[in-house]
Order: structure tokens, then C-alpha cells, then sequence
């Protein structure tokens, strides 16, 4: 598979967690994202995250997903977050 991510989510309730979030996070979408640890990130979602198939460190296979959030202020400043750590997603209107 080659692909690892810190945690992976093998319980049905976890991956339609992370499924919602996937739609939650349309391409272009200006969005302020709380983390699970209480850090907030706002920016514009880059494209759609997509639900994958991952590996944990010990080789447990599951799902999760990587979002790519872009600064619009500072377009050089991207942020990358793992969906299962994300507790809350609040879409913004543009400016």
C-alpha cells in the first residue's frame, strides 16, 4: 500500500465519521476547522478529501483521509490535517 497515517478508523461509525466530513469539505470551501486538541485552522479547502485506505505503524490497515487547507492570505502557507482528527468543520462565507 506504501500509504501511512498516524491513526486509521476500521469501526463503522468512525468511517461514516469521517465519510461526512469528506462532504463537509467541497473543493474551494472556505472552512474554520476545530481540531480534536482544541487548535483551529481556517483557510480554503484545496479539493475535496477522498476516504483511503491507510496503514498505521503497526501495519493495521483502515480508513482515513488528508485535507489540504490553503491560506488565502498567505498563499504559500498550506496546512494538512488527517479527518479523523478533526472535531468540527464550519463552513465560512467569503470575502
Amino acid at each position: 500500500m506504501g500509504r501511512t497515517a498516524e491513526h486509521v478508523y476500521v469501526e463503522p461509525g468512525d468511517i461514516a465519521r469521517i465519510q461526512r466530513l469528506v462532504v463537509e469539505l467541497p473543493s474551494q470551501a472556505h472552512v474554520r476547522i476545530t481540531m480534536q486538541g482544541g487548535a483551529i485552522i481556517s483557510g480554503t479547502v484545496a479539493e475535496r478529501p477522498a476516504a483511503q485506505l491507510f496503514e498505521d505503524a503497526s501495519g493495521a490497515a483502515g480508513m482515513n483521509a488528508q485535507l489540504r487547507i490553503d491560506d488565502p492570505v498567505a498563499p504559500s502557507c498550506t496546512t494538512y490535517v488527517w479527518l479523523g482528527d478533526i472535531k468540527r468543520v464550519e463552513r465560512l462565507i467569503a470575502h
